[in-house]
């Protein structure tokens, strides 16, 4: 069978989603899991757009050998030599150039005529190979541009030696029929067609990514560029575990295949769905938590009887721990690892210690652990959050006709333990205005959520939350048995994280986007 490239680019317009961007250590993780996942290309950053987009690039480039790693610029000279320097240290590097080739953007944003574009489109090209022999061109808004011109585009970018040619439906338009027929219109009509790869990149502003790159990877597509959980900018962009396993499943329809390690995507999801705070809705496709669940009785009947019934995919099939009781009060240090290892995580000693220590706090509050429990846990140990605060006391008081309370100790680095108390809206409330009192820093509140990660009276709840303070705003997330220590835990990381920027001379980043 063809295979289909898997064009990964959660690292750079999945990060574009607000709200959802990651640290440097956070990406080079996320990285690394891509390729465990065995994506052929990951798309690092937009090197020109911000220091931290650049220096992604470079320590993406360093921390993968497999998968090629991709930089996006603009068809601006100043964008792709910033690329080209951000891959120096890429065993496999691709720069991807775009410029916008639709009637719109032509006239209201470039104000640029059609033989301008095409110009610069080359002009980029040519100046993108002298750094890479692989140079991927997309003409931005390739869906809404007139068939004829875009025909004329792709051409002229194959003849100055672009390998593959992406057609983004930059902002969700298109509809799978005619999607697939512009695919069709590109594969019979441009001349040189043979000499590139034809890649798609669908955005979800109509619930159509999926069904619209699994339509121009029948039409004769061979590159998908998607996302983990379908992150990305506005509704978000094609979701990869959906369209791989859309192949996998439909092998028989689109007779395709990929080399994805599809017992890596929940791995993938979870740890993406970690970084970026954004929880996998429970009714999503192929990860969400009820994609594999039965409670109707004629499906519970047919399922006991035999799974293919109302299984069209193995939960086995996508690393779907089968969310059975896994370890208890009882098990031991090597038996943890271990079932660490299993999940993909992966601690040195020290971190591995503590989260034991944690592990077992748990054990004694919790009958029945699960590997969600575990995967929670050991979450703030993978993130190396700094210290500069610990809570290390918490009180509060709450209840009808009650002023809601809250005395909170923490330790403050070099200064010691520092005891303070406030009132508020609620208990999460006083106790976050009372961190405050102590840190000397107002935070506002941007986000917070919480879920429970298991079912159960007893069951961990799992805080996620956004602040924000001078310009910046950070995450932080923590999960307890307790919600109300789960809420200062997740509060505290957020405001270690925030000083840290601060006290590191960093500054407020407006990020270009793109495609």
């Amino acid at each position: 069978m063809e295979r289909i490239i898997i064009f990964d680019t959660t690292l750079r317009d999945g990060e574009q989603a607000p709200g959802c961007s990651m640290t440097l250590e956070e990406k080079v993780r996320v990285a690394q899991q891509l390729e465990r996942l065995n994506v052929d290309v990951i798309e690092a950053g937009f090197p020109i757009a911000s220091p931290g987009d650049f220096e992604s690039v470079r320590q993406v480039s360093r921390s993968v050998s497999k998968p090629t790693v991709a930089a996006l610029a603009r068809c601006v000279e100043a964008d792709i030599d910033r690329a080209g320097e951000a891959l120096e240290g890429a065993e496999k590097g691709r720069i991807h150039v775009f410029l916008a080739t639709s009637k719109i953007h032509r006239e209201h944003k470039l104000k640029k005529g059609r033989a301008e574009i095409i110009k610069l489109a080359t002009d980029g090209i040519r100046r993108a190979l002298s750094y890479r022999t692989d140079v991927e061109f997309s003409p931005e808004d390739a869906s809404r541009t007139e068939p004829e011109f875009l025909r004329e585009v792709v051409e002229a970018a194959i003849d100055a030696g672009a390998t593959t040619i992406n057609i983004p439906d930059t902002v969700g338009y298109a509809v799978p029929a005619q999607f697939a027929e512009l695919i069709e219109m590109l594969i019979s009509k441009v001349g040189n067609i043979e000499r590139a790869v034809i890649s798609v990149h669908c955005h979800d502003d109509l619930g159509m990514a999926v069904a619209n790159s699994l339509a121009a990877v029948k039409a004769g597509a061979r590159q998908v560029e998607c996302t983990v959980n379908g992150l990305g900018e506005r509704a978000g962009n094609c979701s990869l575990e959906e369209v791989v396993m859309g192949i996998a499943t439909r092998r028989d329809f689109f007779g395709v295949e990929t080399d994805i390690n599809t017992r890596q995507i929940m791995n993938a999801s979870r740890l993406v769905s970690t970084v970026t705070g954004v929880q996998v809705p429970p009714n999503k496709a192929v990860v969400g938590r009820n994609a594999f669940a039965h409670e109707a009785g004629v499906h519970q009947d047919g399922i006991l009887k035999k799974k293919s019934t109302y299984e069209i995919m193995r939960p086995e099939d996508i690393g779907l721990a089968s969310g059975h009781l896994v370890l208890g009060k009882h098990s031991g240090r090597h038996a943890f690892r271990t079932r660490l290892e299993e999940l993909g995580i992966h601690l040195d000693e020290r971190h591995l210690d503590h989260a034991f220590d944690e592990f077992k706090r748990l054990a004694d509050k919790k009958k029945e652990i699960y590997d969600e429990d575990i995967e929670a846990l050991v979450r703030e140990e993978v993130e190396e959050v700094p210290e500069i605060f610990k809570l290390v006391g918490l009180h509060t008081t709450s209840g009808m006709d009650v002023t809601p309370t809250a005395t909170v100790s923490v330790d403050v680095a070099e200064e010691g333990v520092k005891t303070d108390a406030a009132i508020g809206d609620g208990p999460i409330d006083a106790v976050y205005r009372a961190i405050d009192r102590i840190t000397g820093i107002r935070c506002e509140l941007r986000d917070y959520s919480i879920h429970a990660i298991t079912g159960g009276k007893d069951a961990m709840g799992e805080v996620a939350l956004e602040i924000a303070s001078n310009g910046f705003s950070e995450r932080g997330r923590a999960a307890r048995t307790d919600i109300i220590e789960a809420s200062a835990l997740a509060y505290v990381a957020a405001v270690n994280r925030l000083v840290k920027r601060m006290r590191n001379g960093a500054q407020p980043e407006e990020k270009l986007h793109g495609m």
